[in-house]
């Protein structure tokens, strides 16, 4: 083993184990192989403050043992060094009003692995407190202490929060190869949920060793056959650790553009066998409606009001927000909004939702005009539900012509000379210009086109290539140019969940055609729905649906129309989801405060200080989770160096009051955006014009929190009048026409989009190679330590 890898493989601490003398803690973590031992030390003396050395020498096993032995001595007056568990990483510190707490995972269990790389889920967890028999007596550990335990333990982190130590699961495979990056920045990332929790450790080290960094989301792998060849078939999603929450504590969005329950969902295929050559990658968002709105929970009342409230008329925070996932993903960003026209409630947010995009493309250049479809779901499934999925397979294809997906083969192992990437491994990476970054990307995303004109050797951005292209005077099998995704589909319901989880499935379809097509495991790149691969996608998505649903909601998706695709019985798709719809009703109403308040705490965004009030003590409604006091009532604390921020509240808003007029009693519709109900909870979303510091209101200003609006507070927001919503939908990117069946099918996509002329079609036919193509593809030299970290599963960002 070469001495870099040796490095990386002792850089790479999986096991620790835990001992305890009077005044101090010692962790021993190794690797793997248990052939490498570092040691860190937690002072007790003073549990109040976060005290932690690290030594800088490497132990043998022998080492380690001798140390072990040689430290139990030094203790031997005081009890000596016990033993106390076994752990398999630092969640992270925290620190209530007393001493501060260890999280560490003191069980896992593998889920999968990508490349090599061992992907774990928590299965148990445990919370070290650090003060001692001595120094515990300093603390009056008062019944906040306990209940503050309590609440976090609300928030159960032995479900669907997962890890590994070798890959960065929190970035998708397009970010991972083309900008490989480890260590700190990593644990910046938008979709890291301990992010709060490991910084004062990280701070005081300059180092990640002891850390693992946690994905919360979904992660499900399973390896199938087609046409001889066995594919690895993994679907990822990451949860947005910004302005998260649970259902109605959470919606639309905040002033720095995060939004409500954003989910990025990757879909990763390549061959199962022990050297895969060829890898493939496409990822989408979903997320609440970006506009300032809420809903008020009651007991009484299972389909409560949604409340749009007025902010400005340049939409600042829906720009934000686009503006932020062009920085993530690039052009184009195309948004399906799935919510019904007719129905009063939704059809508001429709309403404002279509002028705000309006809006924000009178000011951009043409190319990075957002593109739209709004295509109301429940509507177009009345009669047979699963037609709809045939429609929205068609903009799927459509969506995928526009952004393309992430491809690249590799050479074979101990190849002498292997093609290599000096673009993407430059440091520059085309799907993430700087995601925290407020400037503007026109000149980034511009490098990124030419890189991606440059890889594929011509022009044409959509970098489709022959399979007979092969470098000349080579002994190396031909080599396919590599594919990048630039852009994302966003795709929102009024919850995200049900209706958005159906098109999400049929843009998966879609991709994962192309995907076997690049990888030559299919002769077509379309896969029809009645397909066996078409069912097994299904069961991946409706799974990752109710594990989502669960998460923000406390209940299983409404799945009404994978149902009835499997042919089951009315009957039985009414009395499902009339029992998801109590479920759901049941957790809003008397569970999502308490699991809010958890996840306050867990991400920082509500921190206890002495004298100040504690979270149960702040009254609290869904306005609460938009707005921030005025400069002179507020005190100021240590926060989460996050991009959430606690909105300021209009004086006037606009009301989506009154009954909801729809007829229709159809269970899986009345379930997608109504049943909504939560007793609530304070959240103080931390994003002060400080940095390190988040507002809290003095204890003479708690009263004041609660604000809902009256049906005299409100009314319709000021707008120019535009054209708006025909009655098949509405769009700027595709034919309705086409869309609703009354022109020729385009899933095999000929045409050329008037915004994009010069991008081709991903039709799975070949593209013309141009005349320097074949040269520059033998001029590319794949750096040996990528092929080794795909090969071997060494951390090749060391």
């Amino acid at each position: 083993m070469a001495a870099a890898e040796q490095e990386a493989e002792a850089a790479c601490l999986q096991s620790f184990e835990l001992y305890e003398s009077e005044s101090i803690f010692y962790i021993f973590g190794t690797n793997t192989g248990k052939t490498h031992w570092r040691l860190l030390k937690i002072d007790r003396s003073e549990p109040s403050d976060l005290d932690v050395d690290e030594c800088s020498t490497v132990y043998t096993q022998n080492e380690y043992r001798f140390l072990l032995k040689s430290l139990d001595e030094d203790h031997r007056s005081t009890g000596g060094v016990k033993f106390v568990t076994k752990f398999y990483g630092i969640i992270g510190f925290i620190k209530f009003a007393g001493p501060f707490y260890m999280l560490i995972i003191t069980d896992q269990r593998k889920i999968g692995e990508i490349f090599d790389h061992p992907v774990y889920q928590v299965t148990k967890t445990s919370m070290v407190e650090l003060a001692n028999s001595k120094t515990r007596s300093r603390f009056v550990i008062s019944k906040d202490e306990n209940r503050y335990k309590k609440i976090l333990n609300t928030l159960d982190l032995r479900k669907d929060f997962f890890f590994s130590y070798s890959y960065h699961i929190m970035r998708s495979l397009q970010k991972n190869l083309s900008d490989p990056q480890g260590g700190w920045n990593v644990y910046e990332s938008t979709f890291v949920w301990n992010e709060f929790l490991t910084r004062g450790l990280r701070n005081s080290l300059g180092s990640t060793l002891w850390t693992v960094a946690l994905v919360y989301g979904f992660f499900k792998q399973d390896k199938f056959s087609t046409s001889g060849k066995d594919i690895m078939f993994t679907l990822i999603a990451r949860r947005s650790r910004h302005f998260a929450g649970t259902r109605y504590l959470k919606r639309g969005v905040n002033e720095k553009g995060r939004v409500a329950n954003d989910v990025e969902t990757e879909q990763i295929v390549y061959g199962a066998g022990t050297r895969p050559t060829e890898v493939s990658s496409v990822v989408q968002n979903r997320g609440s409606i970006p506009l300032f709105w809420s809903q008020e929970t009651s007991k009484m009342n299972i389909k409560p009001d949604i409340i749009l409230h007025q902010k400005d008329e340049n939409y600042e925070g829906t720009k934000l927000h686009f503006e932020n996932l062009r920085g993530r993903y690039g052009n184009p960003i195309i948004i399906l909004n799935l919510i019904k026209k007719r129905e009063r409630r939704e059809s508001i947010l429709r309403r404002e939702f279509d002028r705000a995009i309006r809006i924000i493309n009178t000011n951009l250049p043409e190319e990075n005009h957002l593109r739209f479809l709004h295509w109301d779901l429940h509507e177009n499934s009345k009669g047979k539900p699963t037609n709809v999925l045939d429609v929205l397979l068609k903009v799927a294809f459509r969506a995928l012509r526009l952004t393309e997906f992430f491809y690249c083969q590799l050479p074979p192992t101990g190849s002498g000379t292997a093609p290599h990437w000096p673009s993407l491994l430059s440091g520059l990476d085309p799907f993430l210009c700087e995601e925290n970054s407020n400037s503007d990307n026109t000149d980034c995303m511009d490098i990124v086109g030419d890189i991606s004109q440059e890889l594929s050797g011509s022009s044409d951005s959509s970098c489709n290539g022959t399979g007979e292209d092969k470098p000349e005077n080579s002994e190396l099998p031909p080599l396919k140019p590599p594919k990048l995704q630039k852009g994302v589909l966003r795709t929102n319901c009024i919850d995200c969940l049900d209706r958005t989880n159906v098109a999400q499935y049929a843009y998966g379809l879609a991709a994962l055609g192309h995907q076997l097509y690049m990888l030559g495991s299919v002769e077509s790149p379309e896969l029809c729905l009645d397909a066996p691969l078409a069912h097994h996608l299904m069961h991946f998505y409706e799974r990752m649906g109710d594990t989502l649903a669960v998460q923000y909601s406390g209940s299983a998706a409404h799945n009404k129309i994978f149902s009835a695709k499997r042919g089951h019985l009315k009957l039985f798709i009414r009395s499902q989801e009339f029992f998801r719809t109590l479920q759901r009703h049941y957790s809003n109403t008397c569970i999502d405060a308490n699991k809010q308040a958890a996840i306050n705490l867990f991400l920082g965004y509500f921190q206890p200080q002495q004298g100040k009030p504690a979270l149960w003590e702040l009254e609290s409604s869904s306005m609460d989770h938009i707005r921030v006091l005025s400069d002179e009532n507020r005190c100021t604390m240590k926060r989460v160096k996050s991009d959430g921020s606690i909105l300021h509240e209009s004086n006037t808003s606009i009301s989506g009051s009154g009954c909801c007029h729809g007829k229709d009693n159809n269970l899986l519709n009345a379930s997608l955006s109504d049943v909504k109900n939560g007793s609530q909870v304070s959240i103080l979303e931390s994003d002060s014009v400080h940095e390190n510091e988040i507002s809290l209101t003095c204890g003479s200003e708690v009263s004041k929190l609660r604000c809902t609006p009256t049906v005299s507070q409100m009314h319709l927001v000021p707008g120019i009048e535009i054209e708006y919503c025909n009655d098949s939908g509405d769009s700027n990117f595709l034919d309705l026409e086409w869309l609703s069946g009354n022109s020729s099918d385009e899933r095999s996509i000929s045409t050329v989009d008037v915004n994009h002329s010069t991008e081709n079609v991903i039709s799975g036919t070949t593209s013309e190679t141009m005349e320097n193509q074949i040269a520059d593809i033998h001029a590319q030299n794949l750096p040996e330590h990528f092929v080794q970290w795909v090969n071997h599963g060494d951390t090749f960002w060391y």
